[in-house]
């Protein structure tokens, strides 16, 4: 039996490119959103000739204005029925705050948070026309804590959890199940991106593979759990910290993350 469409933002590389490969893999054909259109595109070719199942894709920045409904104008357009949302887009800044640009941590913000509610909340009616329908929201470790030198990108994950969990509850005997991937580090690039080339060498040594996040991702998701923490050390950092003082937690993460100099 033809499955609907599975739609994935943030797809073109990292953890997003990966659950693209696992659902291929489970026979979805794809949507697939990201900026990079020639990285989407190769993308595509790949999921065809490996796994046989379509795979269309569009490129847009999510952190523009109007770039959520051009996704949504496009779904609707083309009629087409989505059983899987993967709400994956976005990234982090590290630095102290009053030291990054305003508008990047706005950016930021945008991406994080505005687009993933934005397109949950356009796409939500077509969800609920599958007999099955799921969303995975992709949030972070850094959920669970404020993260000083992150502090913008902790705070917006801790939105994206809560957000899952809330939603989640109100869902509760619904046809759409939501749940919320909590990664730690990983393999993607995410640190050169935010600025952390100076910690690349801690992190390598605690980084998953981008295949692995997504392989418990995928798993976690179609068995409906609402938080999925990839890794026995994550998921158990992430339980203690309700155990500690925060003051603690912020001193010590914030002498881990402590950019250089300072």
């Amino acid at each position: 039996m033809m499955k609907n469409y599975a739609l994935v933002t943030g797809a073109s590389k990292g953890i997003g490119r990966e659950i693209a490969l696992q659902l291929a893999q489970r026979g979805y054909p794809l949507l697939l959103v990201s900026r990079n259109a020639g990285e989407l595109s190769a993308l595509a070719a790949l999921v065809d000739k490996e796994h046989q199942v379509k795979a269309l894709w569009l490129a847009v920045d999510l952190s523009e204005p109007g770039a959520t409904q051009k996704v949504a104008d496009w779904c609707v357009t083309e009629s087409f029925k989505i059983e899987v949302l993967i709400n994956n887009a976005g990234y982090g800044l590290w630095g102290d705050f009053d030291k990054i640009e305003l508008k990047n941590q706005l950016n930021m913000i945008n991406l994080n948070i505005n687009a993933l509610v934005a397109l949950t909340s356009l796409l939500l009616p077509i969800l609920k026309q599958s007999p099955q329908a799921y969303i995975l929201n992709v949030a972070s470790t850094a959920a669970y804590q404020a993260i000083p030198t992150l502090a913008v990108y902790a705070a917006t994950k801790s939105f994206v959890l809560s957000f899952s969990r809330a939603l989640n509850f109100e869902l509760t005997g619904s046809n759409v199940s939501v749940s919320c991937l909590s990664p730690g580090p990983t393999d993607t690039g995410f640190a050169q991106r935010a600025g952390m080339d100076a910690l690349k060498e801690l992190a390598d040594k605690f980084n998953m593979s981008p295949a692995l996040v997504a392989q418990i991702a995928v798993k976690g998701l179609f068995n409906k759990r609402i938080e999925i923490i990839p890794g026995f050390l994550n998921a158990a950092g992430a339980r203690l910290v309700s155990f500690v003082p925060k003051r603690l937690i912020e001193k010590t993460i914030g002498n881990l993350y402590k950019v250089p100099g300072k």
